[in-house]
């Protein structure tokens, strides 16, 4: 199977991946930067401002991603990928799917626990679905931040793959999402 002809993700879901893949590297990067910040301060009201807000919405894309996925099942992956490349393909997705959904409810439940509304962007206000408790905040922060090591840890693995199959074995692994495809052939000119 040629590149051109591995069959491709579509559009919707391709935006989708590379949408939820920048806001994740800006969330995690405000998250360090909040951590990072100075207490009582306007700008680290700022930072949380726009973790928690950029958070809850890889929490959105990602339940609309899912039911897209759910309802538009992903393109077979070529036959030459051996068992448990497949299998390690589909855990991979797996593990990344539910930490980008378990890291946000957890942030935002912490929030909850310790009394906070959550204000999306300065403007709407979440309040918080749940009785003050510093115990279940506490291990609710605790799932947030170790849910970050395997975020990191399968990204990686995901990426690696993704270039091992774009720049190794050429495959169409890679391509299948990316938005611009090489064409098999090009029309001859007459």
């Amino acid at each position: 199977m040629t590149t051109a002809e591995a069959p491709a993700y579509d559009r919707v879901f391709q935006t989708a991946h590379w949408v939820i893949a920048a806001l994740t590297v800006v969330v995690v990067a405000l998250g360090w930067a909040s951590a990072g910040a100075p207490r009582n301060r306007p700008q680290r009201d700022l930072l949380f401002l726009l973790y928690r807000s950029i958070g809850l919405t890889v929490l959105a894309a990602m339940v609309l991603r899912s039911g897209w996925r759910w309802r538009h099942p992903a393109p077979p992956l070529p036959p030459t990928l051996a068992r448990f490349e497949k299998a390690l393909a589909r855990c991979t997705h797996l593990v990344i799917y539910l930490i980008l959904i378990v890291m946000p409810i957890a942030g935002y439940l912490n929030a909850a626990a310790e009394g906070h509304e959550v204000a999306l962007f300065g403007g709407v206000a979440i309040p918080p679905v749940l009785p003050e408790h510093n115990r279940f905040s506490q291990v609710a922060i605790a799932v947030h931040l170790v849910g970050q090591y395997p975020l990191y840890f399968f990204v990686m693995l995901h990426v690696a793959a993704a270039l091992f199959h774009g720049a190794v074995r050429r495959d169409g692994i890679l391509e299948r999402m990316l938005p611009l495809r090489r064409s098999a052939e090009r029309p001859s000119a007459r």
